[in-house]
């Protein structure tokens, strides 16, 4: 199986409402838009909200969006003026990561993350050609 591309959908209860935080508060920038969704840039992925949600009240979500971010003060500081509610302050995981963490509207987990220049996951694992 060849896997070309992915994408994280979302259905919330509110369109109007997830659209806006995700534009507006987050400012993920517009792939595409079609009738009835947006999708939006978000690092090497993309994150479509869907109009047609779940309004049953039957949604859950198990899991959590990871969004790798320049500045993890930085993005607090935004997101502080914005008015999006911090869950978790950052802080440094003992694996190295800085990690805060928010939720959006319908209480999806997004996890923002900082990666310092000397862990590994930014280090060139590629040996050196001759």
């Amino acid at each position: 199986m060849d896997i070309l591309s992915s994408r994280i959908i979302l259905r919330p209860g509110d369109y109007r409402t997830t659209l806006a935080f995700y534009r507006d508060l987050l400012g993920l920038a517009i792939a595409r838009e079609y009738p009835g969704g947006t999708v939006f840039f978000a690092g090497q992925s993309l994150v479509e909200v869907a109009a047609h949600g779940g309004s049953d009240g039957s949604r859950s979500f198990d899991g959590a969006l990871w969004l790798q971010v320049r500045d993890i003060g930085d993005a607090a500081a935004e997101l502080t003026l914005a008015g999006v509610a911090i869950d978790r302050a950052p802080v440094q995981e003992p694996w190295g990561l800085h990690e805060m963490w928010i939720h959006d509207p319908d209480g999806v987990p997004i996890v923002l993350v900082e990666i310092p220049p000397e862990h590994p996951i930014r280090r060139d694992g590629r040996r050196p050609q001759d």
